[in-house]
């Protein structure tokens, strides 16, 4: 289980949706391209990306049966260039980001930063460019601290200004003279080998250039970037690829955009997910009332981290109900809904675990504490099905780097190959 985390592959912004197309085609699953005519067939495994940042993946049981559906997301908060990002000050240069998503921007700072994303090129009409997946993949930038020296309340009143004090260093140029702010957009033409008029626009993150990494006296825990949410990307896509003999359709949906919102497009507030059911359904020649009667019976899965009861802060957590770190997956409740689910979606998830001999526990914020939210609640609003929140729970969420423990991950694809079986 380890190497996923500490490979190349798995620790870059490099596209998850990329990654996860090439795990799929190893399984045997086809692509299929939104746009085009689909032919569907029982026992047939499919994916299809959506706008480069989601992928809908499906495998069809040989007879009718229930459907089942799991459901994480791709995005991570980060900083993400803006338009002639490059800036100059003082020989120095910088980068223009704003953040995406509710980073903890202090975890930023002087770590080896790289990008990667997507950059847009001139293509063979004003409607049809062409788009490049980058991924730099070595160290690039970093984030340099204020010396103490010069700021001897930093400990104590560390605000960070996101315009400020986060625009991370790209170059040092010294005294050359000439120099103007274009000198970003210059080296990625050079970077890609195409020319600078060539670049039309471009979508870059930067991201920890760190692998992850093993620790605990026991080897027992996990420090990565990213634990949110690859540990639930990769279970549901281990999940399905182990699915085989089954009955009915099994269903992943990974998300763009939840770290804004999900309304986008591509995102879990969209209506890209009942579209695909509904083209999966007619590519099986089984009409709109059929769909609507599976419906009736679906399971959907959104899986995504929660939070661990930290040991230094134990008063941020619910007094009786907070997992921790080595004890299992964890069932993420809310009476507000921010995490989706019912008594009768808790009962099916808790017996799966019990038969299955899968560790879990459960998670609830405090009740003076908003806590977080994620996709669950808002694809069951558009797809109307029984679902229920479960996740990794974590320390340090949403910090460049977050702790886990090791076998709750193994719990939390042992549920997924059980639920998706």
């Amino acid at each position: 289980m380890i190497s996923w985390i500490s490979s190349p592959t798995a620790r870059r912004r490099s596209n998850t949706v990329q990654r996860s197309e090439e795990l799929l085609k190893d399984a045997g699953f086809t692509a299929l391209s939104w746009p085009d005519e689909w032919h569907l067939s029982r026992g047939g495994r499919y994916y299809v990306p959506v706008y480069g940042s989601t992928l809908l993946a499906f495998a069809v049981g040989g007879q009718d049966g229930p459907l089942r559906m799991a459901a994480a997301h791709t995005d991570f908060p980060c900083l993400r260039l803006k338009p002639q990002a490059g800036m100059l000050k003082e020989g120095y240069g910088l980068l223009n980001v704003e953040r995406y998503g509710g980073l903890i921007l202090r975890s930023w700072l002087d770590r080896p930063l790289s990008l990667a994303g997507k950059v847009v090129l001139r293509g063979l009409d004003a409607f049809h460019p062409e788009t490049r997946l980058v991924d730099i993949g070595r160290p690039l930038l970093t984030i340099p601290s204020l010396a103490i020296h010069m700021d001897r309340e930093v400990n104590e009143k560390g605000a960070l200004n996101p315009q400020k004090d986060m625009l991370p260093l790209a170059a040092a140029f010294g005294r050359q003279k000439g120099l103007t702010a274009g000198y970003f957009l210059s080296w990625l033409a050079l970077e890609l080998g195409v020319p600078e008029d060539d670049i039309l626009s471009y979508e870059l993150s930067t991201y920890p250039a760190e692998q992850g990494t093993v620790f605990g006296l026991a080897g027992e825990m996990i420090s990565s970037p990213r634990l949110d949410n690859l540990t639930s990307v990769f279970a549901c896509l281990q999940g399905l690829c182990a699915a085989e003999q089954f009955a009915g359709i099994r269903l992943v949906a990974l998300f763009d955009n939840e770290e804004v919102g999900s309304r986008t497009k591509q995102g879990a507030g969209s209506l890209v997910l009942p579209a695909l059911l509904a083209r999966i359904y007619r590519g099986l020649s089984l009409d709109e009332d059929r769909l609507q009667r599976d419906l009736g019976e679906a399971f959907l899965l959104s899986v995504d981290v929660a939070h661990a009861v930290h040991p230094n802060y134990i008063e941020k957590s619910d007094p009786v109900v907070h997992p921790v770190l080595g004890g299992g997956l964890a069932i993420k409740q809310a009476a507000s809904q921010s995490y989706a689910g019912d008594a009768e979606a808790v009962a099916i998830i808790k017996e799966l675990c019990t038969s299955h001999d899968i560790p879990c526990q459960f998670f609830v914020n405090r009740s003076d504490s908003r806590g977080g939210s994620t996709l669950g609640s808002i694809a069951s609003a558009l797809v109307p099905v029984r679902t229920m929140d479960v996740g990794v729970p974590i320390l340090a969420m949403h910090s460049a780097r977050e702790t886990m423990g090791a076998e709750d991950q193994e719990a939390l694809m042992a549920l997924l190959r059980a639920f998706l079986a």
